[in-house]
């Protein structure tokens, strides 16, 4: 059994945040890449858990290979591609350096760490399989890594390899003792590039973690192994049990539980989208694009007073007489009035073409918003359409019940706007989820008119049947077109609508038609 894309994001980012100590760091998963760090876009990218595999041994090697990047993302000042020997190189010694490093808060990785240099052992090629002077940096990598090297080499070849990984052995404990970082570094890989007697620009083939079928099967590999790199590594780790190693019972606790997490996730009772709804497909969007942290935190610090649900206001008559309001021209009294947002909202926005060049700061805002609802506690879901290929699709970006979280907001990121506004196609598409739901309001943003008026203005009233409180935010690039717009919206029935000429209006002006 696995866990899901969506589930293995929403923790491997909780742990890169807690591991790194960057608050705003987030994991993607992507079909394109192995575990990688994008130190300038604070994004580290994974493989998706079906090419992970399943299994408790596979998340062990996903987590632990997650730690590495958490690391580097704290401690590297670049990392370069492996493509090339030099870089293969340096980001081989910042691997023990930061391991080091991290080891020193991270303690309990120890175990953890143990078992993946096993895995990574398993998964390395036989040297004899390696052509070109590639193997002679293959084999420096399995030496100053683990110790020993599988296959053989020329003598001439191997000299010069363990001359090259002690003086990588000593280049780390160097940094790590003196503090020293990523450019010292630099320097002692430019010195094992000429010891080696190569190219630094020699192309390094790929060998990968978890290209090796069925890997975690052959269990008494995995043993010998176990044995062999706990018995090469004691000088860093110390003696090491390998067999407490192998049982892993400190993170297996972990796993059983996202599992369980995952399954109530998967199985929560919510009734299956209707025909025509669906949830955005994995890609390599990142909702960390379409996070403004300082929108987000002025729209909280705006409406923290709703939390509690009372705000203080001037009035003309009350127990508590103001002063300083009165020669202000405000009401003279203070009295605490009630605060409250209607419980149960689904949001609808629009994504047709005519917001593409805007589609950033129009999901930026968004976004805000529900990051406010969600901060107070509102019963809120949320879809968009779009037009894919000829069909209008509405996507599911939150659906009532779940939690607004990074998957969220990574959905509405990889909703890409496109097609025209058919509302009322849309509204159909909606229709069993809002008769089965009953919200209390249907919020519909969108920026232009809609294709069919008269089939827009039947869908409302069969809405606003069952009981729901129609509304609509008209968007425009100014004050007058977006008034123009709620205007025309209003003839089409909408109980109320208002007006949005920027786009960073849209969470105040959403909050003002949820307040009672």
């Amino acid at each position: 059994m696995q866990l899901q894309d969506e589930s293995l994001a929403e923790i491997a980012t909780f742990l890169a945040r807690r591991w790194s100590g960057e608050g705003m760091i987030a994991v993607e998963i992507s079909e394109r890449s192995e575990t990688k760090t994008r130190l300038g876009e604070k994004i580290i990218i994974a493989p998706p858990g079906k090419r992970m595999g399943g299994g408790f041994e596979r998340y062990r090697q996903f987590r632990t290979s997650l730690w590495y990047e958490s690391m580097r993302a704290s401690l590297c000042k670049k990392i370069l591609s492996n493509d090339h020997a030099f870089g293969f190189i340096l980001n081989s010694m910042e691997t023990r350096r930061i391991e080091r490093l991290g080891r020193q808060v991270w303690r309990g990785m120890d175990a953890e760490i143990i078992f993946n240099y096993a895995f990574m052992f398993l998964s390395r090629p036989q040297l004899g399989t390696v052509y070109g002077r590639a193997r002679i940096v293959e084999a420096f990598y399995q030496h100053f890594m683990f110790g020993a090297i599988k296959g053989e080499i020329q003598s001439s070849h191997f000299e010069r390899v363990k001359k090259a990984s002690a003086l990588a052995e000593e280049a780390v404990f160097r940094a790590v003792r003196d503090g020293s970082g990523t450019e010292w570094l630099e320097e002692r890989a430019a010195e094992i590039v000429k010891i080696l007697e190569i190219d630094s620009l020699l192309t390094i083939p790929v060998s990968l973690p978890f290209s090796r079928a069925g890997m975690a099967a052959d269990q008494k590999e995995l043993q010998r192994t176990l044995g062999t790199v706990s018995k090469n590594k004691e000088a860093d780790f110390g003696k090491v049990n390998a067999d407490s190693v192998r049982g892993g019972e400190d993170v297996y606790g972990e796993y059983m539980v996202l599992l369980e997490e995952d399954k109530k996730a998967e199985n929560k009772g919510l009734a299956p989208e209707p025909v025509g709804v669906r949830t955005p497909s994995a890609g390599d969007a990142s909702e960390a694009a379409i996070y403004d942290m300082g929108l987000i935190n002025g729209l909280k610090l705006k409406f923290k007073e709703w939390k509690s649900g009372w705000k203080e206001t001037h009035s003309a008559s009350g127990d508590e007489f103001d002063g300083e309001g009165y020669i202000e021209g405000y009401g003279p009294f203070l009295v605490d009035v009630k605060k409250s947002i209607r419980t149960k909202i689904v949001i609808l926005l629009d994504h047709s073409s005519s917001i593409a060049s805007d589609a950033l700061e129009y999901k930026k805002a968004t976004l805000a918003l529900c990051e406010v609802l969600a901060f107070l506690k509102v019963r809120f879901a949320v879809y968009a359409f779009s037009t894919q290929g000829r069909e209008v699709v509405c996507w599911s970006i939150k659906p009532a019940g779940a939690k607004w979280n990074r998957t969220a907001a990574r959905r509405l990121a990889r909703v890409v706007a496109n097609g025209s506004t058919p509302l009322a196609e849309v509204y159909d598409k909606m229709f069993p989820i809002l008769q089965s739901g009953r919200p209390d309001i249907f919020l519909t943003l969108t920026d232009g008119e809609p294709s069919d008026p008269d089939a827009v203005r039947a869908m409302v009233k069969s809405l606003k049947r069952l009981g729901i409180s129609m509304a609509a935010l008209g968007l425009g690039p100014n004050t007058l077109r977006a008034t123009a717009i709620a205007g025309n919206l209003r003839h089409l029935g909408y109980e109320r609508t208002v007006a949005a000429g920027r786009l960073g209006d849209i969470p105040g002006r959403v909050m003002g038609i949820l307040q009672v």
